[in-house]
């Protein structure tokens, strides 16, 4: 994928370290309750148990501990919405990092407590113009703390999803940023003014080549809530599972986005 030419949208800073650490919170106060049993449970994730799952949550945030181990780059040569597009180049280290560490961590709470604490220093030492080594290139921590909410919701979901009646909660500004990375990048991907994709209440986006609408009622709309946008974006439903189940409404022959997901993998 060619790096992103549209321009992100802004991100209040305060607003997205708030919401990092309130998911992060949100699944830390879960996985306390988690026995033995639950936390041997199967994930939608290729072999990974609950365990290593949490565990991956928890390398989602220190990955901005490994970043600023690195000598910081000359500049921020890439922008927020390259990321989507570069999160499947190192799938197989991760899994075997995540595998690794699993087994090293038996007290789950006490290794997202130290996370917890250690991630709010490095985010009262370090200005948030500070360029990180990412995975998409030169970065800064408020732009790379966005991307940490796209990797808490999807993995909260995961965690949801894997454990019978558990409910972690979404903290609301996490999954509003979520919703918003992911809908601009469907617009990277397929830019243009044909097809209106909403996602209320967080994101209304134009995208896909053809003719563009410029007032009243879109000819082309696709629309679905913010968990299922995030499911079909991240790999985790197919768009035509979500259609069949009236998870998402298409109107208009250029509305079938389903080529297009997921975005990121």
């Amino acid at each position: 994928m060619p790096p992103a030419k549209k321009r992100p949208r802004s991100y209040d800073p305060a607003r997205t370290r708030a919401a990092v650490l309130a998911q992060f919170g949100n699944v830390r106060e879960t996985v306390r309750g988690l026995g033995p049993e639950r936390l041997a449970l199967p994930t939608r994730l290729g072999e990974w148990t609950v365990r290593e799952l949490v565990v991956h949550i928890g390398m989602a945030l220190t990955a901005i501990h490994r970043a600023l181990a690195l000598p910081e780059p000359p500049k921020a040569d890439a922008v927020l919405l390259d990321w989507p597009f570069a999160t499947a180049a190192n799938s197989a280290a991760i899994d075997e990092f995540t595998r690794n560490l699993a087994a090293e961590q038996p007290d789950l709470d006490a290794y997202l407590g130290d996370i917890d604490q250690s991630l709010r220093a490095l985010l009262d030492e370090y200005p948030g113009s500070r360029i990180l080594r990412t995975s998409a290139g030169g970065m800064s921590i408020d732009d790379y703390l966005v991307t940490r909410t796209v990797e808490l919701v999807v993995h909260t979901d995961d965690l949801n999803a894997a454990v019978p009646g558990l409910d972690v909660p979404y903290d609301r500004q996490a999954l509003a940023a979520a919703t918003r990375l992911l809908a601009d990048a469907l617009a990277v991907k397929a830019p243009g003014g044909s097809t209106e994709v909403r996602v209320p209440p967080y994101a209304v986006v134009q995208c896909v080549e053809g003719p563009r609408h410029t007032r009243g009622t879109p000819p082309n709309v696709v629309e679905t809530d913010p968990l299922t946008w995030i499911r079909l974006a991240a790999g985790r439903e197919s768009w035509k599972d979500a259609v069949a189940d009236a998870k998402v409404s298409a109107s208009g022959e250029r509305a079938d986005i389903g080529g297009l997901l997921p975005l990121m993998s």
